[in-house]
This record gives structure tokens, C-alpha cells and sequence, in this order.
């Protein structure tokens, strides 16, 4: 079979199983069979795909039409024009999230927070690692980061993400704070992406992201606000004087964050905006009361 005609027969399966962005993932799946540019493609789109590949588009383009995520098929996931392996144990790294790095590169770029000669990062709920490694790669002053996640399958994931960006990092396994209890870390940054959302709105979410993201990365209990409670409360003994803390949230979240933090010991607590002008980020630096 020609490549046109299997991209052609690649979209409208897709659309008929009502898949969102149909022709663009039947060509993200071509290219990811063949490993043939569009440029290349445009060249030559009679060009005939081997037996091989075809029977792979095929199976690719079904479990698609399962509404099995693109990413899960491929392996793989760009954020921050870095690429992620990804898989059933961790998030999908989404465009929003790159507001969250963008603001950690902003503080980060200052310096005038940090009391020893690298910047010291903890990344909390770090799933893939993407949040943590992108900061890591992009930072323009010395800096070493921590990622801890609860489920060992996602830090596995994020170590094999750090091998090959060859990015220096450190994960380690427990709830939240659990594994730093019997050290004396202090950080300057704490971020986090933790699971926000109410536990009974996961049963009405796409179907791409209820059945195939792991539901304890999505679960923010009752409320969805379980886990910025919790960060929040102990960051401060976490936290050097001046840090900051840095969370995502839920388009609806700023103002319970925002009132959280400034309950427990933040100043200068700000509210940054995504593409769409939907609060994304919040962000406060600690100040120790006495």
C-alpha cells in the first residue's frame, strides 16, 4: 500500500472512532512506523510502505481507535522541546505544565534565594521527571534536584528520561516528604504538579485520561485541594529561608492556594496565567515566622 493511502485509510479510521485530531494522529503514527519526514513524505507520497509496516500502522491505528493515548503507543512525549518516555504509570507531560517550568527558570535565574553555590531542587509527585529535568536542563546558575513519587513504576520512568538526557538528578521513592525525614536537606525550590482533581469528577474526564493515566497521579481527593494542603503545611521545614515553593493547579484553584500559602509562612505569593487565561501556576517565597 502506498503512504497516501494509508495515511487516507489511517484518518478516517480514526475519525470513525470519533478520535480527536484525527488526521494528525494517523500521521504521527505513520511517521513513527516508517520514520519518514513530511517534507520527505510530500516528495514522494506514492513511495510503498513494506509489509511490515503496514501490519504495524494497522495495529497502531486500532489501538488508537481504542482511544488508547497517542503517547502510549509511541513512547514517547515532547515538553519543553525536550523528548519524554512515557507510559501507563506516569502523567502525559501537557503544554500547560510548561508555565510551571517557565516560572521555576524565571526565580532561578535571579539567585538571590539560594545560600550555598548550587540551587537546591526538590520536585514533588515527579512522575516522568519532565518538570524537574527540564529546569535542570534549561537552568542557567549551578543547581541539583530531588524527584519523589510514590509509585516506584513512574520514578523508573523518570530515571530512564534522566539516563537519557544525561541530566544529573536524584529520585526517591515515598509520600510526599516520607524519604527525607531522617536527613537534613533543605531546598530552595520546591515544585510540584501534584494530583488536583476532585475525586468525584475522574469518573466524567476523557476517556484517553480516566482509563489510561494512572488514577493516583489524577486524585486530589475529596476537594482536590488534599495534596496542596499537605505541601504546603510542611514545606516550611523543608524550605530554606527565602525559598519558594511553586505549585500547579486547577483552573479554579488559585485563590484556596493562594490562601493556603500565605497561611503558612509565604510572601509575594503570585498567580501566573496560561496560553488559554486560565490560572496555571502559584508561586510564594517562604519567610520563616517567628
Amino acid at each position: 500500500m502506498k503512504l497516501k493511502e494509508a495515511l487516507a485509510e489511517g484518518r478516517r479510521r480514526l475519525m470513525d472512532a470519533e478520535i480527536p485530531d484525527a488526521g494528525l494522529d494517523a500521521w504521527y503514527l505513520l511517521e513513527f512506523v516508517t520514520g519518514i519526514s513530511r517534507a520527505r513524505y510530500f516528495t514522494d507520497p506514492d513511495q510503498v510502505l513494506s509489509e511490515e509496516q503496514y501490519a504495524a500502522y494497522q495495529e497502531h491505528i486500532t489501538r488508537r481507535s481504542a482511544h488508547i493515548p497517542l503517547q502510549h503507543i509511541t513512547g514517547t512525549q515532547e515538553f519543553m522541546g525536550l523528548e519524554f518516555s512515557v507510559n501507563e504509570n506516569v502523567l502525559i507531560p501537557r503544554q500547560d505544565t510548561e508555565i510551571l517550568v517557565e516560572q521555576a527558570l524565571e526565580i532561578l535565574k535571579r539567585k538571590d534565594f539560594s545560600s550555598g553555590d548550587k540551587a537546591k531542587i526538590l520536585d514533588l509527585c515527579t512522575g516522568s521527571g519532565c518538570i524537574l529535568l527540564s529546569v535542570l536542563y534549561y537552568c542557567r546558575v549551578p543547581a541539583e534536584g530531588t524527584g519523589s513519587d510514590l509509585s516506584e513504576k513512574a520514578l523508573e520512568v523518570a530515571r530512564r528520561n534522566a539516563a537519557r538526557l544525561k541530566i544529573p538528578a536524584s529520585f526517591i521513592q515515598g509520600d510526599l516528604f516520607e524519604s527525607l525525614r531522617d536527613t537534613e536537606e533543605r531546598f530552595d525550590m520546591i515544585l510540584s504538579n501534584p494530583p488536583y482533581i476532585k475525586s468525584a469528577e475522574i469518573a466524567g474526564l476523557q476517556e484517553e485520561v480516566r482509563l489510561h493515566d494512572p488514577v493516583m497521579a489524577l486524585d486530589g481527593r475529596e476537594d482536590g485541594l488534599y495534596f496542596y494542603r499537605a505541601i504546603t503545611e510542611q514545606s516550611g521545614s523543608w524550605l530554606r529561608e527565602g525559598g519558594y515553593l511553586l505549585f500547579e493547579i486547577g483552573y479554579d484553584q488559585a485563590e484556596a492556594v493562594s490562601s493556603m500559602m500565605r497561611e503558612h509562612g509565604f510572601d509575594d505569593v503570585e498567580i501566573k496565567k496560561d496560553l488559554a487565561g486560565l490560572d496555571r501556576v502559584v508561586y510564594g517565597r517562604y519567610s520563616k515566622k517567628d
